[in-house]
């Protein structure tokens, strides 16, 4: 019988043959914590006793979340992260560096074949480059700072097929909020989803990057595109060598399969107050928006602000809307100022933010007032997602997002292209 690219991940881990619902101990390539996590990370693991990591270079701490600090007491949680730190000799990226989705591939520690756990429910982004990644509670992570090792079900798989050529102003985040809104938030619960079909093999790494992202938007433990020469390119550009490529066997058993031709797609959006509320832009166009926000681990990346600076070059944002742009980290930031993307968006009337979640979490920065209608790139709207449960979130691309800023509205970014 053929295996999954999950099951053979995970099967290599274990050092034994495993099938879906196995149960398994496996050994992990890297694990990560964030601001928002790490503290219960950092607690479990000195409770546990242990004098040492089990490999300071496969673990890290991002602090993305509440960056800059926004009160005295997530500034604790900052100092215990860097005192842990340099404590244990372990990688911290700090205020400025980016969201830890972007930072972690970017720098290296990732690689096709890996099997990695993070404590933050978007893992899964690291999928778009063959990985199996999945978020992990802080106490599970702990166990694997300490010990190399986890243990996991092995889940059964769906396989995703995408069909036909992307339509003029529709991007991999209008395709992933389609396949959201058809299978439901709950559709794919504990599942692997394997990407596939001649519209993935167009997708650049970081379009796949976008929907890996959502993958647990629809319940996904994992979702993973097999790796092809643009992934590859994409590891010899930052300097990696390994990549242990795995591929599904033909004979592969899946739960189920399932097909999508966006080849007549519109841009869409996802309406509040969940992500597969989604309907056409053209059914919500002329709707109001008070703030529009471009950014976060889904879609802060440098394809995406120049998507964004593509619109919004030589265009003022609406005198009643507010746009705020976060970079997904600092090497985006850098590469956005010497393309004058930055300019672009600061002579529009755009604020830049630091590297960062910025206004995604709610925590420390755009928070929205009551009643007040925003239009984000990022990959959850639920009700207080923003830091107001009085506000209400619709997801989109960031060329909607950047149309929706110019007019005030939701727009179709079509008019602008």
């Amino acid at each position: 019988m053929g295996k999954t690219i999950a099951e053979k991940i995970l099967s290599q881990h274990a050092g034994k043959s495993l099938t879906a619902g196995d149960l398994a101990i496996c050994d992990v390539d890297f694990c990560f914590g964030q601001d928002g996590t790490s503290l219960l990370i950092i607690e479990s693991f000195e409770k546990l006793g242990h004098k040492t990591v089990f490999d300071r270079k496969k673990f890290a701490m991002v602090i993305d979340h509440s960056a800059p600090s926004p009160n005295a007491g997530v500034s604790q949680i900052h100092k215990r992260m860097r005192e842990f730190a340099h404590k244990f000799k372990v990688d911290l990226y700090d205020i400025g560096c980016g969201v830890c989705h972007q930072v972690i591939p970017e720098n290296g520690h990732i690689s096709c074949g890996d099997l990695v756990i993070g404590a933050d429910s978007h893992t899964c982004t690291y999928g778009a480059l063959g990985a199996f990644a999945t978020g992990m509670g802080s106490t599970d992570l702990a166990i694997t700072l300490a010990s190399g090792k986890n243990w996991f079900k092995v889940p059964e798989s769906i396989k995703i097929i995408i069909k036909g050529k992307l339509p003029e102003a529709v991007y991999a985040k209008d395709v992933i909020l389609h396949i959201i809104g058809r299978l439901g938030a709950d559709g794919c619960t504990y599942k692997a989803i394997e990407f596939y079909g001649e519209a993935v093999d167009r997708f650049s790494v970081e379009a796949r990057f976008t929907m890996a992202n959502m993958g647990v938007e629809m319940g996904a433990k994992a979702a993973i595109f097999p790796p092809d020469k643009k992934t590859k390119d994409w590891f010899k550009k930052i300097g990696v060598k390994k990549c242990n490529a795995v591929y599904a066997d033909k004979q592969a058993e899946y739960s189920r399969e399932e097909e999508f031709d966006v080849s007549q797609m519109e841009p869409v959006v996802a309406k509040p107050h969940t992500v597969d509320n989604v309907a056409n832009v053209s059914e919500v166009k002329g709707k109001i928006i008070n703030q529009a926000f471009l950014g976060t681990c889904t879609n802060g990346r440098i394809e995406d602000l120049r998507i964004a600076a593509q619109i919004l070059e030589g265009k003022k944002v609406n005198t009643k809307t507010r746009l705020l742009i976060a970079p997904a980290s600092k090497l985006i930031y850098l590469q956005a100022l010497r393309e004058g993307i930055i300019t672009t968006f600061i002579n529009s009337g755009a604020s830049v933010l630091v590297p960062g979640c910025g206004p995604c979490v709610g925590t420390h920065e755009g928070i929205p007032a009551d009643g007040d209608v925003v239009i984000s790139t990022a990959n959850r709207n639920f009700k207080g997602r923003m830091g107001n449960p009085n506000a209400f979130i619709y997801l989109a691309s960031p060329a909607t997002v950047a149309a929706s800023s110019i007019t005030g509205k939701i727009t179709n970014p079509r008019r602008f292209l």
